[in-house]
């Protein structure tokens, strides 16, 4: 699955990802196909800096959805579980400084 055109409003937030920068999925190929059980996640930071999830399903009886990110620590966990990177972890988390191991 790859991910598509989405909005929704989640407590008098509007979220989209027609406005929002692809950070991140799992929508890696195995060798047989792009989804992970049936299901794909693809995290995204809004222009004004919120985080949040487009989850895509192809489960009968489960929809697609948005799901936003409570903070910014939050957002980095789920970065980086997320294999397939769209942009660098500086380019994700510009305000975060990432320090040499």
């Amino acid at each position: 699955m790859s991910p598509y055109e989405k909005e929704e409003v989640i407590d008098g937030k509007r979220y989209s990802t027609k406005t929002a920068t692809l950070l991140a999925g799992n929508d890696f190929w195995d060798g047989h196909n792009w989804e992970r059980s049936g299901t794909n996640k693809f995290l995204y930071r809004t222009p004004r800096g919120r985080y949040f999830l487009l989850c895509l399903t192809q489960w009968q009886g489960d929809h697609d959805r948005i799901e936003p990110i409570e903070n910014e620590a939050r957002a980095r966990e789920v970065f980086e579980s997320l294999r397939e990177k769209r942009v660098s972890y500086e380019e994700a988390f510009p305000k975060f400084k990432v320090e040499e191991a």
